[in-house]
């Protein structure tokens, strides 16, 4: 096993156990909100802060203004950068950092763009239908089930806006994945036997 799995996933359709699922399987290391403590140790920069931006859009300028009011240029001496791209630069060579030690599988944060020149890679997006995403948001995430539809919609829209944000791509778009895969249609172990078979076709090349 020489491949680094790359997920992508709409909230709700499984994404997360599939990766881990994955990691068991090959017994890699697995990534995902790990992945904040490895950028924030590298990086020296306060843990909270990449909680706060985590897969999260990066259009309040309020916000950024309160956290560093020197980096949207009110100082004419500061070249710095603003703090949300400070973070996701941090996570960006977090990520680069975790794949140069070998096979693993990481979750979200743009890793399929980070490692875009990698070529030991899978990028892979999970999707669902509706009925099943919220049922499994209700019962694992014990979100109320009047609240699980907009919770969804919501999370859905602070991933992609993130990922449009700092990629030249678009979140859940084909042409950004290797493969997209239904969870709906082949359950979460069937999603895992789909990827295993893709790895090893993969390389077997």
């Amino acid at each position: 096993m020489k491949t680094i799995i790359t997920i992508g996933r709409q909230y709700g359709s499984g994404g997360r156990e599939i990766g881990q699922k994955l990691a068991k399987a090959y017994d890699i290391p697995y990534y995902d909100k790990e992945l904040l403590k490895v950028a924030a140790k590298e990086s020296g920069l306060c843990e909270e802060l990449f909680e706060n931006f985590d897969e999260r859009p990066t259009t309040s300028f309020l916000y950024s203004l309160v956290m560093d009011p020197y980096a949207l240029g009110y100082n004419a001496s500061s070249f710095d950068l603003p703090l949300n791209h400070k973070v996701f630069l941090a996570a960006f060579d977090a990520i680069k950092s975790i794949a140069d030690k070998g096979p693993c599988v990481i979750v979200g944060r743009c890793a399929d763009y980070a490692l875009s020149d990698y070529e030991n890679t899978l990028h892979v997006f999970i999707h669902g239908e509706a009925e099943d995403k919220l049922k499994r948001i209700t019962e694992i995430y014990q979100v109320p089930e009047e609240k699980a539809k907009d919770f969804m919609i919501k999370t859905d829209k602070q991933r992609a806006s993130y990922y449009n944000y700092y990629t030249s791509k678009k979140w859940g778009d084909l042409k950004s994945y290797d493969m997209t895969i239904n969870s709906s249609c082949f359950g979460i172990d069937g999603t895992v036997e789909m990827i295993q078979k893709a790895v090893a076709m993969r390389e077997a090349e």
